[in-house]
């Protein structure tokens, strides 16, 4: 069987909670839902900055700076040249965004978006539970005025 004969597919990275992403989109999918995270600015593997911030904006565009303050961070994946997926020694995911040069923004999610999720759920089921309970006690309220001879 020759090369030409072979059906040759070269298939797209698969990565497990460990692993270098290089694709801009691939990294703003990473980063776009972590929400509250603990960042450490790290230059050349000394700590420069480290404190907790909200993750406001993640896009892709190489004419924008990345920004970090006030406890917001603004992430431009154009700003790094990979991220990189590690574990710490507690099996928890933390995402390390490099540039070449020795710089790095280490980001540590403070939320589970596990936990996250279910409470989108149960707050939606909660309201709706309420809206029902307001609407019925409404026409509750309307049934009892027009009964009423005064």
């Amino acid at each position: 069987m020759s090369y030409d004969q072979l059906n040759y597919r070269v298939s797209a990275p698969c990565i497990i909670d460990t692993g270098i992403v290089l694709n801009k989109r691939d990294m703003q999918k990473l980063l776009v839902d972590l929400g509250r995270v603990r960042y450490l600015h790290i230059q050349d593997g000394q700590i420069c900055t480290e404190a907790e911030g909200y993750i406001l904006e993640v896009f892709a565009n190489p004419q924008q700076a990345t920004l970090v303050a006030n406890h917001s961070l603004y992430l431009n994946v154009y700003s790094f040249d990979y991220l990189e997926l590690k574990q710490s020694p507690d099996k928890e995911t933390y995402f390390d965004l490099v540039q070449e040069g020795g710089r790095l923004l280490r980001l540590i999610p403070l939320n589970n978006p596990l936990q996250e999720q279910f409470n989108r759920n149960f707050n939606a089921a909660a309201l709706d539970a309420v809206m029902d309970q307001v609407l019925s006690s409404n026409w509750d309220t309307q049934i009892d005025e027009d009964d009423c001879p005064f």
